[in-house]
């Protein structure tokens, strides 16, 4: 294990040292911490549930935080999650894997037909299958006028009532992407929830993440629709067989054009007001904020500034052990650790 200092923090007092800028003072005083690695950080995420990233030279590392800053401890590369069995798999499978209702989720059936390419190339998913906590093996085929323009299936319980169900981005080839809602029945697969699209075909969103955003006691999606384009994070609310907008706030995005990564956004409670936050890049991808809708206000709670774009999972973790997360990024293969002290 080897560790590096702070190299920049008591933000909110205008100090700086280091190589990391200070960052103008907002509702939450954020501390962050650097480090020189010989070799650059091409992969955040996790390994048995814990914040890792992978370097240059192909080595992982766990991450933690101390007195001196940022620790990394050299870890094996994680276990690939089980093939899926299928026999109309896609090209770059991702199994999701569940701990209740769902066992795992994949997507299958790759088509061209829609042929956008926002996630690197043009074939996309024309089917989902999963395997139930029972064993069984469900599937779902789309109509001809959709595919999932999507990387994996989401496991999460939406609604809150201890069952998983499926969040997928579902795109029709001539209105657009929309977020959809699958659940397991004894019936099989079913739509059970779907989205306005956007409209316009080639047109994409990426969702952010589920919680109860404004304090409402409801679970809401969060997403941020056209990130390329318009920028806009939207919650969306389940009511019936529809996801309903919600609230919105303009200035963000969680993806680049062509990357496989979906994952440059995080959901936490930074400031321990009981109400989870949302941590996402915004419209440049080259300032990381942290934003709130506590009460169905959005506010702005803090921003970092980074001089190279996010382009790497954001993951948010309570590395230090005291209760409260942190927030990873590693812009342009820098490895950065934000601080939220009490």
């Amino acid at each position: 294990m080897f560790r590096c200092a702070v190299l920049s923090f008591a933000l909110s007092l205008g100090l700086t040292l280091g190589l990391v800028a200070t960052q103008p003072a907002l509702a939450l005083e954020t501390r962050v911490h650097g480090i020189d690695l010989p070799h650059g950080v091409v992969w955040v995420g996790e390994i048995a549930g814990k914040a890792a990233v992978r370097t240059e030279d192909g080595q992982h590392h766990i991450l933690g935080l101390d007195a001196q800053g940022i620790t990394l401890t050299p870890r094996p590369a994680p276990l690939a999650p089980p093939p899926s069995g299928d026999d109309r798999p896609m090209p770059d499978e991702v199994v999701t894997i569940g701990r209740r209702n769902i066992q795992a989720a994949w997507y299958r059936l790759p088509t061209d037909r829609y042929g956008h390419g926002v996630l690197g190339d043009a074939i996309e998913a024309g089917g989902l299958a999963l395997r139930t906590g029972d064993g069984r093996l469900e599937t779902l085929t789309l109509p001809n006028e959709a595919v999932f323009e999507d990387r994996y299936p989401r496991i999460v319980d939406i609604d809150g009532d201890g069952v998983d169900e499926i969040l997928a981005i579902k795109a029709y080839l001539r209105a657009g992407a929309a977020l959809a809602v699958i659940e397991t029945s004894d019936r099989g697969l079913r739509m059970a929830a779907v989205a306005e699209p956007i409209g316009i075909a080639y047109r994409w969103l990426n969702p952010v993440g589920v919680a109860d955003f404004d304090g409402d006691g409801r679970n809401e999606i969060a997403a941020v629709v056209t990130p390329h384009l318009g920028v806009l994070l939207r919650l969306y609310e389940w009511r019936g067989d529809r996801l309903v907008e919600d609230g919105e706030a303009h200035g963000f995005s969680n993806h680049g054009m062509g990357s496989p990564e979906l994952g440059l956004a995080a959901v936490a409670d930074v400031n321990g007001d009981k109400t989870p936050d949302l941590i996402l890049p915004d419209g440049s991808r080259t300032n990381l904020r942290v934003v709130t809708f506590k009460g169905s206000t959005f506010r702005d709670l803090a921003e970092i500034a980074n001089s190279r774009p996010i382009d790497l999972a954001v993951i948010a973790q309570d590395l230090d052990g005291d209760g409260r997360p942190e927030a990873v990024i590693a812009p342009g293969g820098e490895l950065k650790v934000v601080e939220f002290p009490k």
